[in-house]
């Protein structure tokens, strides 16, 4: 294979995520709105998504830290809303682990929910080849540009759009958009479920605790689904 393939390869990539792109847009520009008004600067609203780079965990941050939820709490929170990257890093290490260390960097950090989704199906349908890793490439750095550019929109956004709009109505009607289609089997459903139920009920806990707590639960709940699925 010649440097083209390369190229023809990572363009593959760029291609098969686009389709993704028209969800990606407005949930960056809602997160764009939502993290000025959280009380967060321009700076540090476009920073989260060049350093966390992932959309749940942005959007629950922004809300935590609008309640002055301590700092400890708001780093957890985080990361049990992320604990679904362990999946995909470990679904798609069989197919990057002969790869160099910057590499591997690079595709981890790229790696979320929209990228997974193409990447694996990727991998899963075509035979391995040397530059297949320019694929995971292609479609996690155009879903990054297009997270910057749409946090970009909404932060500017922000101080033109009416303060009356309803902007916390759309925040989890987009939430429902990126959730519902992921739900293709039994321990899904079931973690999504219960996860929603134990939101209600843990709803009053102190310092938004009930988000982590439903959070475990779904969790646990299609962990154990799965596992008596299989059985």
């Amino acid at each position: 294979m010649n440097h083209k393939s390369a190229l023809h390869t990572f363009l593959e990539g760029i291609r098969d995520e686009a389709p993704l792109l028209l969800a990606v847009i407005p949930f960056g520009v809602i997160y764009g709105i939502v993290a000025l008004e959280a009380g967060l600067t321009k700076l540090q609203a476009q920073s989260m998504s060049y350093i966390v780079f992932g959309g749940s965990s942005q959007f629950v941050a922004s809300k935590l830290i609008a309640e002055a939820v301590p700092a400890s709490l708001i780093v957890l929170t985080v990361a049990v809303v992320n604990l679904r990257h362990m999946l995909y890093s470990a679904s798609v290490a069989p197919y990057v682990q002969d790869l160099p260390f910057r590499w591997k960097a690079l595709l981890a950090y790229l790696l979320t929910d929209e990228a997974y989704a193409v990447v694996i199906n990727y991998y899963q349908r075509q035979e391995e080849h040397r530059y297949s890793h320019w694929y995971f490439l292609g479609a996690g750095l155009i879903l990054w540009i297009t997270w910057q550019m749409s946090t970009a929109a909404g932060i500017f956004m922000g101080k033109v759009l009416p303060p009356s709009w309803p902007l916390d109505f759309f925040l989890p009607l987009t939430f429902i958009a990126i959730v519902v289609p992921s739900l293709k089997d039994c321990p899904s459903v079931v973690a999504a479920v219960t996860a929603g139920v134990s939101s209600l009920i843990f709803y009053n806990l102190p310092y938004r605790l009930g988000l982590i707590a439903a959070s475990l639960v779904g969790i646990t709940t299609g962990f154990v689904s799965g596992h008596w699925r299989k059985r």
